[in-house]
């Protein structure tokens, strides 16, 4: 049974809703899985200004990673990249890197945005060069995935990762998949 961290941060609840269901996918195909965010770098009172949603999930640290067959990494889009808060954790891994304790790993990355294009594939492939400096596997979302292409509307698909909740359901799945036959 592969063990798989879905690792965010979010700030208005979109990408904690995204990251339950990608958890519910690695789940559904019997991974372990843990759910947890990377610390908040604004205050409380920055916090409550924004009428952002508190997390409740538990912090990550940077050393824990190595403790897992996949990780999964969503952030929201801000500017047209990840979230300062998701760069932050990640400049902390050096010591990682060095080792190369995450080599072989499988990696998967999900974000959303307020608009449709708001840079999501942009920030969705600088979260795979985070994981491909740390040599892991990428994983992305592939075609065709279950309900997102739709010819009668524009559902949200991407192949560099999920950017809808069905998406990240299906994406985790296939990353547990993934990391399942290489841990077997």
């Amino acid at each position: 049974m592969p063990r798989v961290l879905v690792l965010f941060h979010s700030t208005y609840g979109n990408l904690e809703r995204m990251a339950d269901a990608m958890a519910e996918g690695a789940r559904s195909e019997g991974a372990e899985v843990a759910v947890k965010r990377v610390p908040e770098l604004l205050s409380a009172e920055q916090i409550r200004a924004m009428g952002a949603k508190p997390n409740t999930a538990p912090i990550a640290a940077p050393e824990e990673l190595p403790d897992y067959d996949a990780v999964i990494v969503g952030t929201p889009t801000r500017y047209g990249r990840m979230a300062t808060q998701m760069a932050h954790f990640w400049d902390q891994t050096g010591a990682i890197w060095s080792r190369g304790a995450l080599v072989g790993k499988v990696g998967g990355a999900f974000t959303s945005a307020a608009t449709k294009h708001g840079g999501l594939e942009v920030t969705l492939l600088a979260l795979h060069t985070l994981l491909l400096h740390h040599g892991m596997m990428v994983a992305g979302l592939p075609y065709p995935q279950p309900g997102e292409i739709r010819p009668e509307e524009i559902a949200g698909m991407s192949p560099c990762g999920a950017t809808t909740v069905a998406g990240a359901r299906f994406q985790g799945a296939h990353i547990a998949r993934l990391a399942a036959r290489l841990a077997g």
